[in-house]
């Protein structure tokens, strides 16, 4: 692992030395070479159906191998069960727009979508027609969304995030040129509610923008929902001056079912929560989800008339 120094103090974790986290692509070079070494044995340009069978058959090869080596990426590599899916491959299933909506593309799994958005709502104690959701292509995807959904309601909001947030978090204030506040942490990886403190009380004229971390990527740091809400309470913010989006990406389909764990619920003063589907779930390729509360999603959807559907999330087909 190499260390650098920042140049601008701001939008990569900062180590207690005042570096960041680089890390060195070795491992990954390794496993370009072998790759290559199965290209370069197959004329690419002149592939046929045989061919391309031994080329495929020699890559799975590598992974089934890369597979039982894999370390420091919180996944659930166990994806046999989805074989299962495989047919539906033949169809061109396409779920843009509103899963709420029915549009005028007929090859969608809206229906599924939904369930899948139900089983969620029940999970984190939303009622049906108090909630909005869809399933995104990747973790950072609810991150983006989530945090969209505090500025459209906050335009001048300032964003709070703890140093060992998602690089996501950072990725969605350049995009959204979002004024921004980096809170310390502690050695467990959940943020430093002291400084948290420190940096709302001298920002208590603009509306607070919170980007709470329920399992932090090096360290599984779980920050105390009722800490920060406490703290807001208490440094003069009322529920209307404060968006909380709770990243659960790493465990958000954990704390659930652990007795005494902290608990994560619409119940509380929150507006949107998102996971990831191929950590623990263990999807096969990236996806999570995200749920939030209708009345903010209102603000930002926008009807589209040539798919006859609402705009409400990041991506599209």
């Amino acid at each position: 692992m190499q260390v650098k120094i920042l140049s601008n103090g701001f939008h990569d974790p900062i180590l207690e030395d005042g570096g960041v986290i680089s890390i060195n692509n070795g491992c990954h070079n390794s496993q370009l070479v072998e790759v290559n070494k199965i290209i370069n044995g197959h004329a690419l340009g002149e592939l046929n159906f045989d061919s391309t069978t031994h080329l495929l058959h020699d890559y799975m090869k590598i992974l089934d191998e890369k597979a039982t080596m894999l370390l420091g990426y919180p996944l659930n590599i166990y994806c046999d069960e989805y074989v299962a899916l495989a047919p539906l491959l033949r169809y061109h299933l396409n779920n843009f727009g509103d899963p709420f909506t029915e549009n005028n593309y007929g090859m969608h799994s809206r229906h599924f979508e939904v369930g899948v958005l139900d089983w969620f709502s029940k999970l984190w104690e939303i009622e049906k027609d108090q909630y909005w959701g869809y399933v995104t292509h990747c973790g950072t995807e609810g991150n983006l969304h989530g945090i969209l959904l505090g500025r459209e309601q906050f335009p001048d909001g300032i964003l709070y995030a703890s140093r060992e947030s998602h690089y996501s978090v950072w990725k969605a204030a350049r995009m959204y040129k979002m004024e921004c506040e980096v809170i310390g942490t502690l050695f467990t990886g959940e943020m430093d509610y002291h400084d948290l403190r420190s940096k709302l009380l001298p920002n208590q004229n603009k509306p607070a923008i919170l980007h709470l971390n329920i399992g932090t990527t090096f360290k599984g740091g779980i920050d105390n929902l009722d800490v920060v809400i406490e703290t807001l309470k208490e440094c003069g913010y009322s529920q209307d001056k404060f968006y909380i989006h709770c990243d659960a990406a790493l465990c958000g389909l954990i704390l659930p079912f652990l007795k005494n764990a902290p608990k994560i619920t619409f119940k509380k003063p929150i507006g949107s929560v998102s996971v990831s589907g191929h950590k623990f779930l263990g999807c096969p390729m990236p996806c999570g989800i995200q749920i939030a509360r209708k009345k903010h999603v209102d603000i930002l959807s926008r009807n589209i008339e040539y798919i006859a559907s609402i705009d409400a999330t990041i991506s599209g087909s």
